[in-house]
C-alpha cells in the first residue's frame, strides 16, 4: 500500500513537471517577437497579439513568482510594457531606497485568464504593494507557493498584515510614476482598483491631491479583495473584438 502511494506521488510529480515545462515552452514560442503590440475587444472580452512582458527583476523591481513569470502570466501590450518599465526607471532615481514587485497582467495572447475576470486584452497589469517590515525599512513583499505569490496575503484595514505594512507613500509615489509615464507615451490610466478602506490610507499621503486628479480610483468592492495588490487598468485604443 505504501508502495502503491509513493508511486502515485512520484507520478502525480513527474505529470506537473511535464505540464510546467510544456506550458513554459508554449509561453516562450509565443515570445518574443519585434512586431508591435495589437489588442482587440476588452479588459473583460479581449486577447492579445505580439505581447511584451518585463524581465523577471531589474534594478529596483522583482516578478511576483518564478513560475508564474516563466508559465507567461506576465506579458502585456509592448506600450503598457515601456510605460511600467519607465515608471520603474523614473523611481530608482527619485526614490532609489523602494523595492516594488509586479504580478499578474495576460497570457502572451490574451484571452480568458483564471481566476481573473479581466486582464483579456493586455492592458491590465497588478502591483503588489510595496511594504515595509517591522524596523521600518523598504523591503521586497513575502511570496511563496501557499500564498499564490502573493493573492492570498491579507491585510488589514489599516495596510498591516504578518510581516509588516504597506508603505502608502511609496504606493502614491509608484503610482505618480506611471501617469507620468503613460502621459508622456501619449496612454492613459483609465483605472485603479484598489481595496476601498486602504483607499483612505492612500488619499492621506501628501501626492494624494494631485494623483486623483490624474486617476480614476475604483470605489467599489470587487468580488476578491484588492488589498495586497493594486489593479491598474491602461487606456488606450483596441481593435474591434
Amino acid at each position: 500500500m505504501r508502495l502503491a502511494l509513493r508511486l502515485i506521488r512520484y507520478a502525480l510529480k513527474a505529470a506537473f513537471s511535464i505540464l510546467f515545462i510544456a506550458a513554459a515552452i508554449l509561453s516562450y514560442l509565443a515570445l518574443p517577437n519585434d512586431r508591435e503590440s495589437v489588442c482587440y475587444g476588452t479588459a473583460n472580452g479581449g486577447r492579445l497579439e505580439n505581447a511584451k512582458r518585463l524581465p523577471f527583476s531589474g534594478e529596483n523591481f522583482q516578478a511576483y513568482w518564478l513560475p508564474g513569470w516563466l508559465l507567461g502570466r506576465t506579458n502585456m501590450h509592448g506600450k503598457v510594457r515601456d510605460v511600467t518599465n519607465a515608471a520603474y526607471r523614473r523611481l530608482a532615481t527619485s526614490r532609489p531606497d523602494l523595492v516594488f514587485v509586479y504580478g499578474e497582467a495576460s497570457w502572451p495572447w490574451g484571452g480568458r485568464f483564471w481566476p481573473h475576470r479581466t486582464h483579456r486584452d493586455g492592458l491590465s497589469v497588478d502591483f503588489v504593494v510595496p511594504v515595509r517590515d517591522g524596523r521600518g525599512q523598504p523591503v521586497s513583499f513575502p511570496r511563496s507557493m501557499w500564498t499564490g505569490g502573493f493573492y492570498a496575503v491579507d491585510m488589514d484595514n489599516e495596510g498591516r498584515f504578518a510581516g509588516g505594512w504597506i508603505d502608502f507613500e511609496a504606493m502614491a509615489a509608484h503610482l505618480t510614476a506611471l501617469q507620468r509615464a503613460a502621459a508622456a507615451s501619449g496612454i492613459g490610466i483609465r483605472r485603479v482598483i484598489f481595496d476601498p478602506d486602504l483607499q483612505k490610507k492612500l488619499h492621506a499621503t501628501p501626492a494624494a491631491p494631485a494623483l486623483a486628479e490624474q486617476i480614476t480610483f475604483s470605489r467599489n468592492r470587487s468580488w476578491f479583495r484588492h488589498d495586497a495588490h493594486y489593479h491598474v487598468d491602461f487606456d488606450l485604443p483596441c481593435r474591434p473584438g
